[in-house]
Formats: structure tokens, C-alpha cells, sequence
């Protein structure tokens, strides 16, 4: 039955992530037979990707997104269904495990050189680490360029990953093809199959900027020999920044037919801090600052021509990591965001908070997460139109665009829901006008409890659920020849805290979030991050 939502907050319902088995190594291969039938039709793999290694020797990360990257998947084949994992053999990882600590620094975890190191050593590691040399430890996503997979986070280092049995093939330096300094973990990919994404330069010949790169679906040489995608990588444009002293943060960016949207936040790096980080003993992530007397920029770049739109768009300040979707209706840009009131989400997954008890400790709470709708109207006529009045047009929203005195659009949001985090849609649907979008439930804690699926035009919603189950990111796949946006089922990983309860796969039907079939796994399956739905070849 579907919920209504309505914008009243729940009683708190808490409990300490660790418990949810956030700790816990995978092993690899298992194969395993589902409860129920599972469709014959679902041909492909599910590659994921997040933290699984949280300790070395005598050392351990301090927050959990910071532990070494564990790569799965599932395979489903013929109604079955097999398991997989192994740990990225980044160049992290290999320093790491060979010196039995952590010998590289991560965003929250602070490495430190060798005390049997003498002077002159150390002091040239303290050297070169002020500024950074980033890890390549890929933990946040599965990219696809072109026809190769890569594990990404943020970073300009990407690692390939052969997708049918895991293996690291080797790492690449995004710097070799565009000069950026980090890069996003959440790209798009239009129908052609080319891969957009977007980076921040900050130490290039022209200044600090973000830039945005499009890579195409394959790339053939002279003689027609396939060559990496990379290689042709080209780039779209380039924003300049506000402030080239504080670059804005950004987890993710929007696409729409025509239009890349930007959001440049007030949650910023400070890069005066950053490059004396290592020296003063502060982490990368305590580099990041939030401005909540700032405002928020939203950006409208053309694909095709990589200018940008000049009409200043603005709004309240807010924090933002992933965007749900885009698109263009009636001469407006319709954008949706999982949007935060401050940067303390953060701060909640550092190991020494998520191992607090939530339920027994009322001072503990968990930034809540709004999905948001703003609205341009980016063909509206802003000579002949008085200042002062909303120019959105379209029917069925809240979201407002008011022209100021100096021709600026002061923007207001639509809020859709709440409680709702790593949103997925049927990416069938991306840059195009849509009605559902899935997300992980969270309710005041960290802790993923419920598979929820919200209906954008009712603001109704559906849930899935199970005692002590703590489900991963639900990923949409849609039916052969599916015509109705929501015709599919949608997967999600569980783990559980019973011990005597094995983690499984779980199968919904999209429409309903019924489940249609699990496979149980006999493995100590991690908790993860992103990933990526790849079907099989016909």
C-alpha cells in the first residue's frame, strides 16, 4: 500500500552501525540457489564497491568510508546466482599490506612516516606531502569508459577492474588526459554511451576551475584497432571559481538533453589548509569548511556548445552530495537533490561515533536528508518581466524563481521527501522527465534500515523492510521491453546483525517493492557505497 508522506519527523530509531556488520570481510567465490525463482530474463552483472579492510597490522582508519576498497559482485544467470570478491590491488593497498600499517594518508586517517625512518627521511616525506599525493585507494564507485570499468572515488587516480572475476588490471592517472586534480564518482552516460563527468582543477597554467570532460563510447586508431576510451577524452568546458582559495565541494553534478547543471556549494576546501594539512598533523577532511551565511551558485553549462548559461541563479546556502535527477520541461530545467542543513554527515561515520550507542544517548543525532526540487525557468523573459515575481510556470511544483533587482534568480526548492539517501532512478529515464526515484531509508542514525520508493507526483511511498536486514543502495533494472517507467526490479544487498542469518541478495519488484526472490550467501558480506548494473551481451 502506498504511504502518504507528510513533512512531521519520526521518533528517533537507533542503533550502532558497527553492529550492522560494516567490519565484516567478504571471501569469494560462492555460489548459491535463491529462495524463489529469479526472472531468467535478469542477465548480468551487479559490481560494487565501498570499504572492507579497516585495519593494518596495528593501525586502523578513523572514518569507515576511509578503509580499504573490497570490490563484489553479483552474477545472475539462468535464474542463478553467484557471489564474488576481492579486495582493489591499488598501489594503497600494496604499500599498505607490505609495510603492515597504513603508510597512506586517506580523507579522515592521517599516515604518518615510518618512525625507524631517520630525520632526513621524515622530513622529506613532510615535504612532499604538503600538497597531497592523493591515494588511489577506489572505493566509492564502478565507472564505465567507454568498454573498460574502473573503481573510482574522488580522486584523479582510477583503478581498472576486469568485471567478470575482479582483478585489478592497473591504475591510471586521470592527469595524463585533463588536467584535474580530483573527479567525481558519479558520471552520466547518455544514450550514444558516452561517459560525462566533471573535475576540479586547482593547480593548473590557466587557474583554479572546474572542469567538465566528455569521454567517448569507444575510440579506434588510425586502423581501426580499439584503444581506450580515455584516450580521446575531451573537454566540455570550464567554470571558473568563486573563490580560488576555497573551491567548492561537489560529490556528483545533474545533465539534462541539453544543459550540465553545477552546483557550486558553501560547503568548500580550504586550500591554504589543505596544503599545510600533513604538517600541522590535520587530516584532508578536517580541510573542508561550511558557510552557512554563504549562498549556493547553480550553474547552467549548454553540452553541445560549453557555454554557460549568464543569468546568475542562487539560493540559501545547503549541502548536497547526490543528485537523483534532471530534465527540461516547457522552457524550465527541473533538477533534484538529496540536500543537508549543515556538513555534519561526515562527522557521523567517524568510527568513534558510529561505535556510540544512538538509542541510549539523546544527544546523538544524524543530519537529515531532504530531496529537493529546484526549478529555472531558463527561457523566461527577464527584460519585460517585473522584478519580484516568480517566473516558474510549471504546474505541480512549489519551486520558485524570483528575478532580483540586479537580474539575478533567487531560487526556493520544492521539498519532494525526507529521510531518503543514495537515491537511483531507472537510468533509462535520466535527463528525461520522470515520476519515481529509490533510496535508502535512513531514519536518525546512520544506519540503512528500509528500501523506499517514492512517487514524485502523489509524494506517496512504498517500503521494504525486515528485522535486523540493513540493506545496501537499490539499483533499478528494467523488464525487456518495459514501456512503463517503474516495470523492473530493483536489487539490493542485505546484511544482517543475527549471526545465525546469512546476508543475501534481494530481488523486488519494482512497482510494488514486493520481494520476488533472495539468494543467500555464505559469505560476510560488507556493507558498500555504489555500483553498477552491467548486462550481459546479447
Amino acid at each position: 500500500m502506498w504511504r502518504e508522506w507528510s513533512n512531521q519527523t519520526n521518533q528517533p530509531r537507533t542503533s550502532s552501525l558497527r553492529s550492522a556488520g560494516m567490519a565484516r570481510r567478504a571471501r569469494s567465490p560462492y555460489l548459491h540457489s535463491s529462495q524463489a525463482p529469479i526472472q531468467r530474463w535478469l542477465q548480468g552483472t551487479l559490481v560494487r564497491n565501498g570499504p572492507g579492510l579497516f585495519s593494518v597490522g596495528e593501525t586502523s582508519y578513523q572514518p569507515w568510508f576511509d578503509g580499504m576498497s573490497l570490490i563484489h559482485s553479483f552474477t545472475f544467470k539462468d535464474g542463478e546466482v553467484f557471489y564474488r570478491s576481492k579486495f582493489l590491488k591499488s598501489d594503497t593497498y600494496k604499500k599498505n599490506i607490505a609495510a603492515n600499517r597504513i603508510v597512506v594518508t586517506e580523507f579522515g586517517t592521517l599516515a604518518y612516516p615510518d618512525p625507524c625512518k631517520n630525520i632526513f627521511s621524515r622530513a622529506f616525506t613532510y615535504l612532499l606531502n604538503a600538497i597531497p599525493n592523493f591515494t588511489d585507494n577506489n572505493l566509492v564507485n564502478i565507472i564505465r569508459y567507454g568498454e573498460d570499468y574502473y573503481a573510482s572515488s574522488e580522486i584523479n587516480y582510477i583503478n581498472q577492474i576486469n568485471p567478470s572475476n575482479l582483478d585489478t588490471v592497473g591504475r591510471v592517472n586521470l592527469r595524463n588526459h585533463i588536467a584535474v586534480n580530483l573527479a567525481t564518482a558519479h558520471p552520466h552516460y547518455d544514450e550514444e554511451g558516452n561517459t560525462y563527468n566533471m573535475g576540479t582543477s586547482v593547480m593548473g597554467l590557466t587557474g583554479p576551475k572546474y572542469v567538465i570532460f566528455k569521454v567517448p563510447a569507444n575510440a579506434t586508431d588510425s586502423a581501426g584497432s580499439k584503444k581506450p576510451a580515455l584516450n580521446k577524452l575531451e573537454q566540455v568546458c570550464s567554470i571558473p571559481m568563486r573563490s580560488k582559495l576555497f573551491p567548492s565541494y561537489f560529490h556528483s553534478f545533474g545533465m539534462t538533453e541539453n544543459y550540465i547543471i553545477f552546483v557550486e556549494q558553501a560547503f568548500k576546501l580550504d586550500m591554504i589548509r589543505l596544503a599545510t594539512a600533513y604538517y600541522r598533523g590535520e587530516t584532508w577532511g578536517k580541510c573542508l569548511t561550511y558557510d552557512k551565511d554563504d549562498v549556493t551558485l547553480f550553474h547552467l553549462i549548454n553540452r553541445k556548445t560549453g557555454k554557460a548559461v549568464h543569468t546568475k541563479f542562487y539560493g540559501d546556502a545547503f549541502v548536497v552530495f547526490h543528485h537523483i535527477n534532471a530534465y527540461e520541461e516547457d522552457g524550465h530545467v527541473v533538477f533534484d537533490l538529496i540536500t543537508y542543513e549543515d556538513s555534519g554527515l561526515y562527522d557521523t561515520f567517524y568510527m568513534a561515533n558510529l561505535n556510540q550507542d544512538f538509542e541510549k544517548d539523546d544527544n546523538i543525532s544524524t543530519p537529515t536528508p531532504i530531496s529537493q526540487r529546484f526549478v529555472i525557468p531558463v527561457n523566461a523573459d527577464l527584460k519585460s518581466a517585473p522584478k519580484g515575481t516568480n517566473l516558474v510556470k510549471l504546474e505541480g511544483t512549489s519551486a520558485t524563481a524570483v528575478q532580483q533587482k540586479d537580474g539575478s534568480l533567487y531560487l526556493t526548492p520544492d521539498k519532494l521527501f525526507e529521510g531518503v539517501e543514495l537515491p537511483g532512478i531507472n537510468y533509462q529515464y535520466n535527463t528525461k522527465k520522470y515520476r519515481y526515484f529509490y533510496g535508502s531509508k535512513v531514519e536518525w542514525t546512520p544506519k540503512i534500515t528500509k528500501v523506499t520508493k517514492v512517487d514524485i507526483l502523489t509524494r506517496a511511498y512504498l517500503e521494504w523492510t525486515e528485522e535486523e536486514c540493513y540493506p545496501s543502495e537499490p539499483v533499478f533494472v528494467a523488464s525487456p521491453g518495459a514501456v512503463e517507467e517503474d516495470d523492473g526490479v530493483i536489487l539490493s544487498s542485505v546484511v544482517s546483525l543475527n549471526p545465525k542469518k546469512s546476508a543475501f541478495m534481494l530481488v523486488l519488484d519494482a512497482k510494488t517493492l514486493k520481494e520476488i526472490a533472495r539468494a543467500s550467501i555464505n559469505a560476510s558480506v560488507h556493507l558498500d557505497l555504489h555500483g553498477l548494473f552491467i548486462h550481459d551481451q546479447p
